[in-house]
């Protein structure tokens, strides 16, 4: 996480700055990220379980991966690179829609980010980076909403914020 260099905005999205990982994360500062959701042809949507040894969440549930893009960098552009960077796929990648949140984590850091949504959709299995990712595994929407009604604490604070926006975004979708 040292030496990482993130995009700090307002609550517009506009660019203020640029701070380091670290240091938006001890303080709390609004950074731009990215969430990607990949759904395959039978609307089943890939999870990956984060790294153990992660700054923050490891071990935990989440979307298929997220990010920050690095100063200079298009958000689409670094969504495309850190999905192969953790998952080893590619796939076309579709903005919809945004939002903000903030997590605080029981090592003191806290996420506050304004947040890029993108969904994929393919058949291809993932190729998994260990660095980053622990174990992945599809599931539709009624086996995912039992296991965060039963085990919460199995997933990330954000997953369990954009959940249901990202479920009401895709069953509109499909309509």
């Amino acid at each position: 996480m040292t030496g990482i260099s993130v995009i700090c905005v307002d609550k517009q999205n506009n660019e203020i700055g640029e701070m380091s990982k670290k240091e938006v994360h001890e303080k709390g500062i609004l950074h731009r990220a990215f969430s990607i959701f990949i759904f395959n042809s039978k609307g089943q949507l890939l999870l990956q379980q984060r790294a153990k040894d992660k700054y923050h969440s490891g071990g935990l549930w989440t979307n298929t991966c997220c990010s920050h893009p690095a100063p200079g960098e298009n958000t689409l552009e670094a969504a495309n690179r850190r999905l192969m960077e953790e998952m080893g796929m590619h796939t076309h990648l579709e903005h919809v829609f945004d939002f903000t949140y903030t997590a605080h984590f029981e090592n003191g850091l806290i996420e506050n980010e304004y947040d890029h949504v993108f969904f994929g959709f393919t058949d291809e299995l993932p190729s998994i980076n260990k660095e980053e990712v622990e174990n992945w595994k599809l599931v539709n929407f009624d086996e995912l909403d039992l296991e965060i009604s039963e085990n919460s604490n199995h997933f990330t604070a954000w997953f369990k914020i954009i959940y249901p926006k990202v479920k009401t975004h895709f069953q509109t979708k499909l309509q």
